[in-house]
């Protein structure tokens, strides 16, 4: 995993994003994302917690987080039904995230 974010720390922001969204997002990185609040908008210019940070650089609308776990929650539905497994959060933010926001 570490090759998906050489020379992109600001994907590794954006997937913890979806993570949190789809509401997978563990105490400890949440806590570690809190802690690097004043770094993350140093480097950014921009104020707010992490995931403002998110949202004002992505330009994301209103609700994104929220429309992002309508995603999980339908297709989670649809996976479980067609594989008998819960889906993998990970996975499902990859590819949510390189589908939608080609980096």
């Amino acid at each position: 995993m570490s090759d998906r974010y050489s020379g992109k720390p600001f994907l590794k922001l954006l997937d913890a994003y979806v993570v949190d969204a789809i509401g997978h997002m563990d105490g400890a990185t949440e806590l570690e994302l809190a802690a690097m609040e004043p770094q993350m908008r140093g480097a950014l210019g921009l104020s707010g917690d992490w995931r403002s940070l998110v949202e004002q650089r992505m330009k994301f609308p209103a609700g994104m987080s929220g429309a992002i776990r309508e995603v999980w929650d339908k297709g989670r539905l649809k996976f479980i039904a067609g594989n008998g497994r819960e889906p993998d959060p990970l996975e499902f933010t990859i590819h949510f995230v390189d589908t939608n926001f080609p980096h």
